[in-house]
């Protein structure tokens, strides 16, 4: 059977900082890349909102996903059920990016994803170039608002 095979990555100038993250989405012979900006973030937002925005991108709910990351956290937080515990209690003890991970939770319910960690920076290819589209927006933009992350930073203050 067919697969969608999905690369993504986040990168962030600063944690929190500009950020940015990459994907490449393959299927059927075709490559898309898509990557975007925002002016203030951190790392694990863009690598799980280039999780999200990627499968955002899809037109079909039948296909098998094939997900590599190079980012344990998503791949832990999936995998090790974390996530699930996390929407169970609500997120306490301040688990952080819920905006996120409800998001991708609702997308991936009527989804059949499955998540490969990769090791970041080294010999592959895909990962190597997600890498460079989320540093290449991270630092070039434009640079979106991350409105949820942004607010609850004000909050702090």
């Amino acid at each position: 059977m067919d697969k969608i095979v999905i690369y993504t990555d986040g990168s962030s100038r600063g944690n929190p900082g500009r950020g940015g993250f990459g994907a490449i989405l393959m299927w059927n012979g075709k490559v898309k890349e898509i990557a975007e900006a925002y002016r203030n973030t951190t790392n694990n937002r863009m690598e799980l909102l280039g999780v999200i925005k990627a499968l955002l991108q899809l037109k079909t709910k039948k296909i098998p996903i094939l997900i590599y990351t190079d980012s344990k956290y998503i791949v832990d937080s999936v995998q090790k059920k974390w996530l699930d515990n996390w929407i169970k209690t609500d997120f306490k003890g301040g688990k952080k990016n819920k905006d996120l991970w409800l998001q991708y939770h609702q997308l991936a319910a009527n989804l059949h994803i499955q998540f490969n960690w990769v090791k970041g920076h080294a010999d592959n290819p895909y990962n190597n170039r997600c890498d460079e589209l989320a540093t290449l927006a991270a630092d070039n933009g434009p640079w979106n608002i991350d409105e949820e992350f942004e607010k609850n930073e004000l909050a702090k203050d």
